[in-house]
């Protein structure tokens, strides 16, 4: 196999979540990710800092994302407004080039593993304090800005779920827009 071939981070990914599927992730090794996607030990360590970063691959350019979402909203637009109006459309990205199959897999092995979970409430954390900062940076007081975050992020996780039981039908965006919907009637109801 060529030395610089490309797709590298995509077999290594996909080999590592066959893998964790099959023997679980405490049983699954580095050389063994590597065996099954035809790939050096070396090359792995190229691409992911352990096993456990396989299945979180780009969540480091969160806050670039976030940033850019909030760059090209106007300063006039205020928090909670540019949650329900904007933020549907932008989660579509997040998934982009993961398919349906991919996503529902990755979902149980993540569930099936603490260390797993806690990574995942890590990247959630790190969605927060980019929306917060974004913000902050936009004018906002940080009280406003974290809760404001925190209710997005809530709100996206919910979605994403519903989305993954619901085998993608209606699209993500769509979910998103109902998942807002409901979170606005909550909030607005005065006894539940």
């Amino acid at each position: 196999m060529g030395r610089w071939q490309p797709g590298s981070t995509e077999r290594l990914e996909h080999a590592a979540l066959d893998l964790f599927a099959e023997q679980g992730f405490a049983d699954t090794t580095v050389p063994q990710i590597t065996a099954r996607a035809g790939l050096t030990t070396r090359t792995f360590f190229r691409h992911f800092a352990d096993k456990r970063e396989v299945l979180f691959s780009g969540d480091d350019l969160l806050p670039e994302r976030v940033a850019a979402l909030l760059a090209d909203v106007p300063p006039t637009v205020g928090p909670m407004e540019l949650v329900a109006d904007r933020l549907a459309p932008a989660v579509s990205g997040v998934f982009e080039g993961r398919s349906l199959g991919y996503l529902l897999r990755r979902r149980a092995v993540v569930a099936a593993e603490p260390a797993l979970q806690e990574r995942e409430l890590r990247k959630f954390s790190a969605m927060v304090d980019a929306l917060e900062q974004g913000f902050v940076d936009r004018g906002v007081d940080r009280w406003t800005a974290q809760l404001v975050a925190e209710l997005a992020v809530a709100a996206f996780r919910v979605a994403a779920g519903r989305w993954l039981d619901q085998r993608g039908t209606p699209d993500l965006a769509t979910v998103m827009d109902e998942t807002l919907a409901a979170m606005r009637h909550v909030v607005s109801t005065p006894s539940m």
